[in-house]
């Protein structure tokens, strides 16, 4: 399945049905009064979050949307049928914009949240309700009004318990596939992942939780560069971020430097991402062999103020420890009403 995480559509809801101009026509009645119908509501435009969507493809090639209008009425008072409204089915985790605005309309983050895109229009009156004492035959009726129509931008947020994030060829792809069973693409060269993989991870009998792996980050990703800056929305909404760095890469004289560069690129895209928990994993510790130079690398992230991890996801290495580590951050996580504070010596807050 095509993964599609952006699309503007057009809404447009149902025009109200014209009311009717009729005078009542009976056997021995010469002078029957109005009874024209009134004509029925247009239908409206819903949007509906649903589990059984994942992306945004169904609106990929289809972009105008329109409910039905409602009929016309009738003489003898016989009212239109209103029109029968359009639901569509959008993925959990859907955020609606204003296309000309950019103004966050709707943010549709649970299962069966419904938000109302276009209303339809209101019924025209026929003739029977302008009669009046004075009034007793009037010969004009009102037409339907017009439904709202608007255009509107989709963005899909993933939703997930823990993010990873670093720069490509991390390990990211390779850590996701060794803890849950989601198959991502895993190569050796740069920006193997294009596309956001979910995964589920199974710590105990009791704890499990998703974790969601994005494409790798380079400099310049928050103002466009790359592919990160069109997937870091993903990440929004986690509890937990992971930064993933390659420990064979790791710069002596500036040890620090790949953490600095991927905290500073989170920081420039919004800087509540770095409102949350993070752990700092330095990964393929197996290709480094000896352990003192892993222990030596680990101890130089000790002060950065987030837990750090050395592991190896080919081997297994160090992979336990960090999901029971995750998962106590997340159960912590649970029980505050809000986002932990960034650490103060944060590297992001600073660059």
């Amino acid at each position: 399945m095509k993964f599609i995480d952006e699309a503007k559509i057009r809404v447009e809801a149902g025009k109200g049905g014209n009311g009717c101009m009729s005078f009542r026509r009976e056997k021995y009645v010469p002078r029957g009064g109005p009874d024209g119908g009134d004509g029925g509501k247009g239908g409206d435009v819903w949007l509906e979050a649903t589990e059984q969507k994942a992306t945004l493809l169904d609106f990929r090639y289809r972009r105008i949307f329109r409910a039905r209008r409602g009929t016309h009425g009738q003489g003898k008072n016989k009212h239109g049928k209103g029109g029968s409204d359009l639901v569509l089915p959008v993925p959990v985790g859907t955020v609606v914009k204003d296309v000309e605005t950019g103004e966050v309309l709707a943010d549709l983050d649970a299962p069966g949240t419904r938000w109302c895109a276009a209303r339809g229009g209101r019924g025209g009156r026929g003739n029977a309700r302008f009669a009046t004492s004075t009034r007793q035959a009037p010969r004009f009726s009102e037409e339907g009004e017009e439904g709202q129509s608007r255009d509107i931008q989709l963005e899909l947020k993933l939703l997930a318990d823990v993010g990873l994030v670093g720069f490509p060829n991390a390990g990211k792809s390779t850590l996701i596939a060794a803890v849950s069973a989601a198959r991502p693409k895993i190569a050796d060269y740069p920006f193997t992942t294009l596309i956001p993989t979910l995964g589920v991870v199974q710590v105990d009998d009791s704890r499990l939780f998703i974790i969601a792996d994005i494409p790798g980050l380079i400099e310049g990703a928050h103002e466009g560069a790359g592919l990160g800056i069109r997937f870091l929305r993903h990440i929004e909404r986690t509890k937990v971020l992971v930064h993933l760095i390659d420990i064979s890469t790791v710069p002596e004289d500036r040890p620090l430097e790949p953490l600095e560069k991927i905290e500073h690129e989170l920081y420039s895209y919004s800087p509540a991402l770095l409102q949350k928990p993070r752990v700092v994993v330095l990964s393929k510790i197996d290709l480094l062999g000896d352990q003192s130079a892993v222990e030596r690398i680990t101890t130089n992230f000790q002060g950065v103020g987030h837990p750090v991890m050395a592991v190896s996801a080919l081997t297994g290495k160090g992979l336990q420890p960090l999901l029971r580590l995750l998962a106590e951050l997340l159960q912590e996580h649970s029980r505050c009403s809000q986002p932990f504070p960034p650490p103060a010596d944060s590297l992001g807050a600073t660059s």
